[in-house]
């Protein structure tokens, strides 16, 4: 066994109560209740209560110190031996140095720990944690749903299903996916980013569209194409459209499964050319002395 001030973590200065503070902090951390199944904690622990069982002697603890015994508390110079020190079992304290005196001992300080009761309890299982993971989903498949592969810390892969209208923020939880404990293993939680669209946004239900329309268009009507969640359609620009004006594709938002779709809201945008060639301006300058307006003066400007 390795020095047992290193063990503990404490300078040969430590006092009792030093000692003792240290070995209520490893044994909580490493008792073998909490860490079923591993046993390289367990053979910390048994290391950790071995230290803690020689320097708690005070006879034992000075003759360490002097050199006479080793940290397994054997003579130095007479063959300690290899194998297991602690034949196979961890081994509590003497009551002369229990820092859990008392407390009734090893289990119920445990059982307090854990939230038991009596003495004597055996700790319950202890359930998983769970895991949360950030799923990064295009707009259009959020909006529609579909599938995604999601690899686990564990190294597991496995498929999930996005569902139809699915917001950013929205999270799935997969039963048993989580980490192993004692007892039932915990969850993993897939939080949903849904990744900006170019030219869509969104609504609750609706999807919001803005469409550049030329000046011709607007001034004369025309039927355009615009795109839609599920591919384009084509809509009708009323003569005289103005920037501002809405049209409404009712059934085109966002689908779900217990309620009718939205609708698409497709507001007009006029733009000139680039760059506005002269000809087009000397229309537009001979037109304007005979028809002047003031298009901000409903705004009162």
């Amino acid at each position: 066994m390795a020095d047992p001030y290193s063990i503990l973590g404490v300078p040969k200065t430590a006092t009792a109560d030093e000692l003792k503070s240290a070995y209520r902090k490893l044994a909580k951390k490493l008792h073998p209740d909490l860490n079923p199944g591993r046993k390289d904690i367990e053979q910390k622990f048994k290391e950790v209560t071995a230290a803690y069982d020689l320097l708690s002697d005070k006879d034992k603890r000075a003759r360490f110190d002097r050199g006479e015994i080793n940290g397994q508390g054997q003579e130095q110079g007479f063959g300690g031996g290899g194998g297991d020190p602690f034949g196979g079992q961890w081994r509590r304290p003497k009551q002369g140095g229990d820092p859990f005196a008392g407390m009734e001992g090893m289990e119920d300080i445990f059982a307090q720990f854990m939230g038991g009761g009596r003495r004597g309890r055996k700790a319950e299982p202890q359930r998983g944690g769970d895991v949360t993971y950030s799923l990064a989903v295009p707009f259009v498949e959020a909006c529609i749903g579909g599938k995604r592969r999601v690899t686990l810390s564990s190294g597991k892969t496995i498929d999930i299903t996005v569902p139809a209208g699915t917001e950013d923020g929205h999270k799935l939880r997969l039963r048993g996916q989580g980490q192993e404990g004692g007892g039932a293993a915990g969850d993993a939680i897939i939080e949903i980013r849904v990744e900006p669209h170019a030219f869509f946004t969104r609504k609750d239900k609706d999807i919001l569209l803005e469409a550049p329309v030329s000046l011709p268009e607007a001034v004369l009507g025309a039927t355009i194409h615009v795109p839609t969640l599920d591919g384009q359609v084509a809509v009708k620009v009323p003569k005289g459209a103005n920037t501002g004006t809405t049209l409404r594709l009712k059934g085109k938002g966002v689908p779900t499964p217990n309620a009718e779709a939205g609708d698409m809201f497709v507001k007009l945008k006029i733009m000139l050319p680039e760059p506005v060639t002269d000809d087009l301006a000397e229309v537009i300058e001979k037109w304007a002395k005979k028809h002047a307006y003031d298009p901000r003066k409903k705004l009162g400007w």
